[in-house]
């Protein structure tokens, strides 16, 4: 592909009206397409993709080739994070001598069924990249797995996302006007070939300026995304401007190393990038920090380095995703330095001071509500015990493709331990209610078991409103709370009382112990609970 320039067109408004206007004109095209599809049966979107995925990296460190398996270690990676994503899966490395071909291995279905030795041995290489996806039912084709390869003028590229573009809509025009031709509705085709054109104003007389370009992307798109661009001997990581979706780095610890050394103390092994940091332990690798918002990293076989920061305007703060701390996150994962499982157990003892109930014991829907349980329990003083007993070879509800599947699902997945639950007034605990489709049938297996009383707490706000930057809560009408309050979906279900954690409460236990590297600018994306979403934009 020869170098092209690219450019947006604002004519005519300021930066922060184009922004908030393109925003408006785009997300308008994408609830009117799903209300369409809702409405029509069609399963085809006209819009860019709704998901929630997980992106990996790794670059193997000194003299290369490595005694680092890295396909293994990328591998091992995204099994860490397929909590995020169930639907495909794919790996693309580099050994750093070509820029022409990379390694790739990529599908639908599971890392498991994915991944063997045969085809590990086959993802010969230096440094690569993962990816593992979940998204809407009628975007889950294998034209859509990641990570995307495109060939240019200068090499292929690699490309993963996590999130959506909110302005994805008219990126795409321009991208059609310029003459490049897109396969498919993916954000991540979008991010790949924007990337492919030069930025109007770069010089690029000595070869591409990859870092250049990146940054004019990720100011053409505000939001959502986390990065991890592969070339031939490095990756780039990057997160948008607001830092709506969790990125982090890890360092590759020697085998023969000691055990309680100081991580900055270690030479590295090699360098990884992740969505979520649980998986780092399993591959050998410690936590080192995350990629702040706007921060582009780049990796190679010599360590790690900040390459450029897009700043937020002033008056602009910070707006990572409060639902990963809800829902989405592993428990042992490390946001703004403080494990998730804590900032759950401390929503539990939040929640304890708002909705506190007379009853014998407090019990979670496993394993989503247990952290929150737990500091129910304890704020509360009444006794922790388990109710539920989980299959835990079925997947889980919330990312089945249908409401039909989902129902069918929570009857397979639970049982009840009757002899904890029989005479007994019990407090449940879950971590959210997004459809309602599984709490009545749960309620209705533990009075079956003898329950003297149920009464239902969620450690987080009541989900009122679709999410536009990767989360897969598509319009208003599904969201079970914005059919009925907490006491009439009490009766809905079949519950003594249900209350909410309010959404002061769960932003006070997030605040309680984090560690930001700019106070002042931190804060939460809480569009889903109030409809207040970054950058100004607001939906009735």
């Amino acid at each position: 592909m020869a170098t092209a320039k690219f450019s947006v067109s604002t004519t005519g408004n300021t930066g922060e009206d184009s922004e908030l206007q393109s925003i408006e004109v785009d997300k308008s095209l994408a609830l009117a397409s799903k209300l369409n599809q809702t409405n029509s049966g069609s399963a085809e979107p006209a819009t860019g993709l709704t998901h929630e995925c997980g992106v990996f990296g790794a670059i193997a460190c000194g003299d290369w080739p490595t005694q680092i398996d890295v396909a293994h270690v990328i591998c091992l990676g995204l099994v860490a994070l397929q909590h995020r994503g169930q639907e495909s899966a794919g790996i693309v490395t580099s050994e750093g001598k070509c820029s022409r071909n990379f390694n790739t291995h990529k599908g639908m279905g599971m890392i498991s069924t994915l991944f063997n030795d045969e085809s590990i041995k086959k993802l010969k290489g230096n440094l690569g990249i993962g990816h593992t996806r979940y998204s809407t039912s009628a975007a889950s084709e294998v034209v859509n797995c990641q990570p995307f390869v495109v060939h240019t003028l200068h090499g292929a590229i690699a490309v993963a996302h996590n999130g959506e573009l909110v302005n994805s809509e008219s990126l795409r025009r321009d991208l059609l006007s310029r003459g490049v031709g897109l396969s498919t509705h993916s954000d991540t085709e979008l991010i790949s070939q924007s990337l492919c054109l030069c930025p109007d104003g770069v010089s690029e007389k000595d070869g591409p300026d990859w870092p250049a370009r990146i940054r004019y992307f990720m100011q053409l798109a505000p939001l959502s995304y986390s990065l991890v661009i592969m070339f031939k001997d490095k990756i780039y990581a990057a997160r948008d401007p607001y830092g709506n979706r969790p990125l982090c780095l890890g360092k590759i610890m020697p085998i023969n190393g000691e055990a309680n050394a100081k991580v900055e103390d270690v030479r590295a092994d090699g360098w990884v990038v992740s969505s979520e940091s649980c998986g780092f332990l399993s591959i050998g690798a410690r936590y080192v920090r995350e990629v702040e918002p706007g921060e582009i990293v780049e990796l190679t076989r010599n360590g790690f380095r900040t390459i450029d920061v897009v700043k937020l305007p002033d008056y602009k703060k910070v707006s990572f995703c409060i639902f990963e701390y809800v829902y989405f996150a592993r428990g042992d994962s490390i946001f703004e330095g403080q494990m998730v499982y804590s900032v759950r157990m401390q929503c539990g003892k939040q929640l304890a001071r708002e909705a506190l109930i007379d009853a014998d014991i407090v019990s979670s829907v496993p394993e989503s509500g247990t952290a929150a349980a737990h500091g129910y329990a304890r704020e509360s003083g009444l006794p922790f015990a388990e109710v539920l007993c989980k299959n835990r070879y079925v997947g889980r509800t919330f990312i089945q493709p249908s409401t039909r599947l989902r129902k069918l699902g929570v009857a397979k997945k639970f049982g009840a331990l009757s002899e904890n639950v029989a005479g007994k007034r019990l407090v449940l605990i879950d971590d959210s209610i997004v459809r309602g489709n599984t709490i009545g049938p749960i309620i209705k297996l533990l009075r079956d078991a003898g329950a003297a009383q149920v009464h239902i707490r969620i450690a987080s706000p009541p989900l009122q409103y679709p999410c536009y930057m990767g989360i897969n809560i598509p319009t208003r009408e599904e969201l079970i709370a914005n059919n009925l309050n907490a006491e009439q979906l009490a009766r809905h279900v079949g519950a003594d009382s249900l209350e909410y954690l309010s959404v002061e409460g769960l932003v006070k236990a997030v605040e309680l112990n984090k560690q930001a590297s700019n106070p002042g600018k931190s804060g939460y994306c809480t569009a889903c609970l109030t409809g207040e979403y970054p950058g100004g934009y607001r939906r009735s």
